[in-house]
């Protein structure tokens, strides 16, 4: 992927709670230190935890809407599987799709609005484009606390999006000042990065 005179269009899609705002405030501020005009738009579904949350990031030279156009998404990050399969049609072909491989059962599910496939990373197989299942609540375990799943999700972006390690590390620092948190967060994007990275290079090589 890459900014040039196209805007580049990111969705990041999840449940209220699990980071989806805070991972696309560090894409939108990593876009920014790297020199790109961005636009960031959020929808809270329910407005509480537990509900829809959805937000918007639009890089380029200059963005005038802070809304994707259906169909426009360059990169879809869903923090879910069930909202990696109800967001996928709004992804372009040739697109990608990072899937956080985990079932939360968000109110589409729970009200019978959306029933999950019996194998939903199947479903997505047929996507014309790019799908990476990243393991990331599994990792974020690993490295020290559920909570760094949003932050492993974003080092994932960050293996197919054209910003800067170095970016990505300063928007990284400007959010957790804390020593030990801004370690564990670093320590999580790096992780996410490396294995998408490795997802990519597979999928390549196939």
């Amino acid at each position: 992927m890459n900014v040039g005179e196209r805007t580049l269009n990111v969705l990041l899609a999840g449940i209220g709670g699990q980071g989806v705002l805070t991972a696309s405030q560090l894409l939108s501020e990593a876009a920014v230190r790297a020199g790109h005009d961005v636009k960031k738009s959020e929808v809270h579904g329910m407005a509480q935890r537990g509900g829809v949350v959805t937000s918007h990031v639009r890089i380029g030279r200059k963005v005038y809407s802070p809304i994707i156009s259906s169909g426009e998404v360059d990169l879809l990050v869903a923090f879910e599987e069930a909202e990696a399969l109800r967001w996928r049609p709004e992804v372009r072909p040739g697109g990608t799709l990072i899937v956080n491989c985990l079932r939360v059962a968000p109110p589409i599910v729970n009200l019978g609005l959306f029933k999950y496939p019996d194998d939903p990373l199947a479903s997505l197989r047929d996507f014309n484009g790019s799908v990476l299942p990243i393991e990331a609540s599994a990792l974020a375990i690993e490295t020290g606390s559920p909570r760094l799943a949003g932050t492993i999700l974003i080092g994932a972006a960050a293996a197919v999006l054209p910003l800067s390690v170095e970016h990505w590390e300063a928007a990284i620092g400007s959010r957790f000042t804390a020593p030990e948190v801004l370690d564990q967060n670093l320590k999580a994007f790096h992780q996410g990065r490396d294995y998408a990275s490795s997802l990519a290079i597979g999928q390549s090589g196939s």
